[in-house]
């Protein structure tokens, strides 16, 4: 074998040599890619400042559905009452705030309490009122967070809670 190897080492010099030069072909000359635009952009040195629409800059107001044939000042205050009447609806549909701070509940930092508060959860009661067939659809959804009910035992956390009872809490889960 070393004598094949001997009498041949050119041959071996120049496959290597070819080797070498086809995984530079295939690995590094066929990855580049070339993006080339005709296009410039404002942002580029020497280039023409932006062109504005000056057709929407100079009309009118658009006048909102169904007031077409009411003037423009008399359409702008029913908009703006129509606003304020979504604003106040709104406002009306939000859940009303509480006082109950859910990151009291061991477990319950302030992405898993911004998580529990868009699911509808604001207050102990509500968590202390919870079946077992409620834990499994809110614990379904919490993601990452997914059994931790069960395992920080908020059922119980929420319970004493929302009954005040703090010297309990704290003998059953230490300090808050």
């Amino acid at each position: 074998m070393m004598e094949l190897v001997e009498a041949n080492w050119p041959l071996f010099a120049i496959a290597l040599l070819i080797g070498l030069g086809a995984a530079y072909w295939v690995f590094v000359i066929t990855r580049r890619t070339g993006v080339t635009s005709l296009m410039r952009d404002t942002l580029d040195e020497g280039a023409a400042p932006a062109s504005r629409n000056q057709a929407l800059i100079d009309a009118p107001p658009a006048v909102p559905q169904g007031l077409a044939g009411v003037g423009t000042a008399v359409a702008a205050v029913v908009e703006e009452q129509r606003i304020e009447a979504q604003a106040a609806a709104d406002a009306a549909a939000a859940p009303a705030q509480s006082d109950d701070d859910l990151c009291r509940i061991k477990g319950v930092g302030p992405k898993l309490k911004t998580l529990l508060v868009s699911l509808g959860v604001t207050r102990f009661d509500q968590v202390a009122a919870w079946t077992d067939g409620d834990i499994d659809k809110i614990d379904a959804q919490l993601g990452r967070f997914e059994g931790r009910i069960r395992r920080d035992n908020w059922v119980e956390q929420a319970r004493l809670l929302a009954a005040g009872d703090m010297a309990a809490y704290q003998d059953r889960f230490g300090k808050l």
